[in-house]
Order: structure tokens, then C-alpha cells, then sequence
């Protein structure tokens, strides 16, 4: 859903969040809320009970025909002949330096057809990008401005739920999905997230979101389930070492530099690649750097963008950085050389002017119980 040509495009929940109060921001070419009740607030919510997240800015392609395997087998990094009907997949769209265009979930709705989930910003260039590569037997369809998504986070997630859908929503494994109805409205239920917790994404079209967006909201509230905003779905993503597209990866840092070489198949089935022939031998013998975890040992928070040295030598900036509001600790993610990336390296990064120590230590920072 767009205003008009040049500005901010806004989600169909848009009315909803400024009817709530939300403080809006732009994000990704969109107006997007940023926080509700309070960044820390929203998210110990999601942490303890539950949140409602709109991510309906996220886009939406096709594929669909006989070649439709073969097609995403060469565009994506993972092997996508393992997926089975309601199976979804973590991946990404490597160029030939082995870099992503964009992470991806790979999702099976049938042997011929399959939907893709991209990046809010990355929409348009992904979308050229797969055209680019000229898919043969089938069609590549950009659904983007059909559908809203709908993300429900936390512990009780699955209670609140339950009692708006007739699906079985124990049976729904993690990464799988289910086609049915939530609150009498038609939806694809996919038990996937990006916070660490338990949790689904409802996917709707765009005219059944704002009645499936309130009758959530009054069915958790007593729940304890708040709304949350683009704020806290970063720190809570963070906690949970999940990667953020420009920030901690980009079309210069490799897959497996980025952490991400479980998400590259060598698996002889998957055959032939974009940027097989760097993230091979890199999944194999390893990269020259790679995305680390670390912990502020002096005082400060490290934010993305501030330059990390090693031993007084330059060795980068920080990806992404923030206060821990669960962990209570400031944490990030930068990339060290390789040979110097090992838990409980210590290195500096750079706080307005002032060297700061920092520590690598393992990951991911948050974790949640089973």
C-alpha cells in the first residue's frame, strides 16, 4: 500500500498503530512504528508473554511451474529439494563473490510452487535480481502488496493463538507452516520469528489484517501481550545473534564470513550454485574474517558503525550494537580476522573517541529455555 509517489509507503495495519499511540519512523522505505509502550517494556513482554509485531512490510514472491526447483536450487544457497509441503527454510540469494543480495525464507506450498519472504528494503532489488536470472518453466510472481504478515512472539504465544484457530498448533514444528483459519479469517500459520522466542507469522491478505491485528491484540492482552515496535524487534534479535540484512551482512561480506555457512549446501543433490565456487572452498577451510559475538568490558554501549581495533591495529567497525534489556549487558556483533576471533579475545572499539575493551564470547547472547 503506497501514499503517493515519493513518499513513505504504509502498511494496511498503518491507522492501527497511529490510532495506538505509536511513535512512526521511517524504516526501509516505509513508515513503520517504533515503539508502543516503551523499547525495554515491549521487549521483556516478548521475553515473558507475548508481542504482536507488523511486519507486513516484508515482501512476498512466487515461484511456481516445473522448473521452479530447479530455479530456486540456483539462486539459493540452501538445498531446497529437502523441503516437503509445509516446510520453510532459512536462506539466501549468494552472488557469485558469495555474498547475499538478500536472506530469504524458502517456503513449500507444493512440488511447483513455492513463496519467498525478502527484505522490506531489499524488495525491488531482489525481485530484479531473480528476473535477472531468467527462469525458465515457471513463473516468479512479486506478491508484496497482497499480503500483510503478522508476527506473534513470546512464551504464551501459543496459548493465545489456540483459541482463535481450529489448527492444531502443537502439531506446527519449528520452520514448518499450516493453512487454515484464525479468528474465521483464511491464513497461512507459520511457526517461524526473529526474536528467539516461540512464536508464529500469520500470513493474510491485506483487507483480513486490521480485523486480525484487533481481535489478537484482545485475545492476549489478558495474556500479557503487548504491541511492539521496530525498536525492540532489533534488541531482541540481537540477543538472539539473528543476523540484520545492511547491517551484519551485505553485498560485500560472504556467507560463511557472516556466520551463515549452515545455511550453504554442498549437499551433492543441490548441485550447482551462484558463488558455489567461493563459499565452497570458504564452508570447507574458512574465511579470512568472521562475525563474532562480543561483550562490553568497560563502560559503554557499542553502536553500529563504531570502529573496532585489535592490538591498536584497525580491524573494523561494529555490524550492530545495543543495551541487553533481558541480559542486562551491552553486547554486539563486528567482524575480527579469523586467527583472532576465538571466545575471550579481547579487542577495543572506539566510544566517542575513547578506547573501550570489549571480549568475544559465544553465541547466540540469549537463549531461550525449552
Amino acid at each position: 500500500m503506497e501514499s503517493s509517489a515519493g513518499l513513505l509507503r504504509k502498511t494496511p495495519l498503518h491507522a492501527v498503530h497511529r490510532d495506538s499511540g505509536a511513535k512512526m519512523v521511517p524504516f526501509g522505505g516505509w513508515e513503520m512504528p517504533v515503539e508502543y509502550s516503551g523499547l525495554i517494556a515491549e521487549h521483556m513482554a516478548v521475553r515473558s508473554a507475548a508481542g504482536l509485531f507488523d511486519v507486513s512490510h516484508m515482501g512476498e514472491f512466487e515461484v511456481a511451474g516445473p522448473g521452479a526447483l530447479a530455479f530456486l536450487q540456483r539462486v539459493t544457497s540452501n538445498n531446497v529439494a529437502k523441503l516437503v509441503d509445509g516446510q520453510a527454510q532459512y536462506s539466501a540469494f549468494p552472488m557469485p563473490n558469495g555474498a547475499p543480495v538478500d536472506d530469504v525464507i524458502v517456503s513449500r506450498k507444493a512440488a511447483d510452487r513455492f513463496l519467498l519472504v525478502v527484505n522490506a528494503g531489499n524488495v525491488e532489488k531482489d525481485f530484479a535480481w531473480l528476473r535477472q536470472q531468467g527462469p525458465q518453466d515457471g513463473e516468479l510472481r512479486d506478491r508484496s502488496d497482497e499480503f500483510a504478515l503478522i508476527a506473534l512472539q513470546g512464551p504464551k504465544a501459543q496459548a493465545i493463538l489456540q483459541g482463535l484457530t481450529a489448527l492444531d498448533l502443537s502439531a506446527i514444528r519449528y520452520y514448518h507452516f499450516a493453512e487454515g483459519e484464525v479468528g474465521g479469517l483464511a491464513a497461512t500459520v507459520s511457526r517461524t520469528g526473529y526474536t528467539g522466542e516461540d512464536g508464529f507469522e500469520i500470513l493474510v491478505t491485506t483487507d483480513r489484517a486490521e480485523p486480525l491485528w484487533r481481535r489478537l491484540i484482545a485475545v492476549g492482552q489478558p495474556h500479557g501481550l503487548v504491541p511492539v515496535g521496530l525498536g525492540a524487534r532489533d534488541t531482541l534479535r540481537l540477543e538472539a545473534r539473528m543476523c540484520l540484512y545492511g547491517n551484519d551482512m551485505d553485498e560485500a561480506t560472504s556467507l560463511v564470513e557472516a556466520g551463515l555457512g549452515w545455511i550453504v549446501s554442498l549437499d551433492e543433490a543441490k548441485g550447482d550454485f551462484i558463488g558455489r565456487s567461493v563459499l565452497e572452498p570458504q564452508k570447507k577451510n574458512g574465511a579470512p574474517r568472521t562475525l563474532v559475538g562480543f561483550e562490553m568490558i568497560g563502560r559503554g554501549i557499542a553502536r553500529h558503525g563504531y570502529p573496532v581495533s585489535l592490538k591498536g591495529e584497525p580491524a573494523g567497525v561494529v555490524t550492530s550494537g545495543t543495551f541487553a534489556p533481558f541480559l542486562q549487558r551491552n553486547i554486539g556483533l563486528c567482524y575480527l580476522p579469523s586467527g583472532h576471533s576465538a571466545v575471550g579475545t579481547d579487542f577495543d572499539v572506539e566510544i566517542r573517541g575513547k578506547l573501550v575493551a570489549a571480549r568475544v564470547v559465544p553465541t547466540p547472547f540469549y537463549k531461550r529455555a525449552k
